[in-house]
């Protein structure tokens, strides 16, 4: 029987809204999944909320149950969390992570992309952090950190936290967390990191990565780089244009400026792992409760379409926002 859902579109430039859909009838291939919470990210959401997706990176962009193109309108969304109402026998009744859409509720093809389902020890709204933290590990294996390194974060984002989460794990690394936000401090400390405002940086260190998309974040991770070290950058900048310092010491010093993207396994896992394996891996480092500081408020999905602008302006305040459903 075909089932009624309501989804959230991106209806024009900085205008989102609840649209009624009708499900079609599940097939034997898919799972019904109702919906418990879902993930707003704001860095790539922004960017769609605003029209910025670049033409010829449309293509890339698309998320598997995304409907719609860019630039509009088009429902979009890949952080969700929800119940197995029906499918195959060994996933009825789980919670699952999935790679959908802010929907109360979807038909998720398990030939395609078929949901993780979530250990017991990781708590459905955490959960939501997953495409997140898999996009960290990503950059952490990119970058080729190890024991004792120095390793510098610049942005102190949901990305930029989860990647200085994972480096002060790693023993023996010294890890410091810049942004011009003082209030950030509290996840450094949290994580046992070091905390600095960006013309305090370290210098010489192993590894820096850049996660703030300002051209001034990446000036500071080019300049807190030691010889030969990496500098990750995982900013996307959409079709803006950044200016990139390559003057000054940075051929000296031969530095090596490296794109992290989790569109693809990292080169030095991709033998081995498929993105399947990584976003296992990533769901289960989600066992940890000081991630949940991460998601820093709440919102009921009958309200998103009136939140989301508040939520999506440049500059708002906060981390991952949560939404119920």
């Amino acid at each position: 029987m075909a089932l009624a859902a309501r989804a959230l579109w991106y209806a024009s430039r900085r205008h989102v809204e609840l649209r009624e859909t009708i499900l079609s009838e599940r097939s034997e291939t898919e799972a019904l999944v109702r919906m418990l919470y879902s993930g707003v990210s704001r860095g790539t959401e922004r960017l769609v909320f605003n029209g910025l997706v670049p033409a010829a990176d449309r293509e890339r962009m698309c998320v598997p149950l995304q409907q719609g193109e860019f630039p509009f309108p088009v429902k979009y969304g890949y952080c969700a969390v929800g119940l197995v109402e029906a499918g195959p026998e060994a996933l009825v009744g789980k919670t699952v992570f999935t790679l959908a859409p802010h929907q109360d509720r979807v038909l998720v093809p398990l030939d395609k992309i078929p949901p993780v389902v979530l250990p017991a020890n990781v708590p459905p709204r955490r959960a939501i952090l997953a495409a997140n933290l898999e996009t960290a590990l990503n950059a952490v294996w990119d970058a080729g950190v190890g024991p004792g390194d120095r390793v510098v974060v610049v942005g102190a984002g949901t990305v930029g936290l989860l990647v200085t989460y994972l480096c002060a794990g790693i023993p023996g690394t010294e890890v410091t967390l810049i942004d011009v936000d003082q209030s950030r401090r509290i996840y450094a400390e949290l994580f046992g990191a070091r905390f600095t405002k960006p013309l305090d940086g370290p210098a010489d260190v192993d590894v820096a990565f850049h996660a703030s998309a300002t051209a001034a974040g990446l000036a500071c991770a080019l300049a807190c780089a030691g010889d030969e070290a990496t500098v990750v950058e995982l900013s996307w900048f959409g079709d803006q244009d950044p200016a990139v310092p390559l003057g000054a010491a940075f051929h000296a010093r031969r530095l090596k400026l490296v794109s992290s993207q989790v569109g693809q396994v990292a080169t030095s896992r991709r033998p081995r792992w498929t993105c399947r394996r990584r976003l296992e891996k990533a769901v289960a480092l989600l066992a940890d409760d000081r991630l949940d500081q991460l998601i820093t408020e709440e919102i009921a999905f009958a309200d998103l379409a009136r939140e989301m602008p508040r939520i999506l302006a440049p500059g708002a305040p906060g981390l991952t926002a949560a939404v119920r459903y």
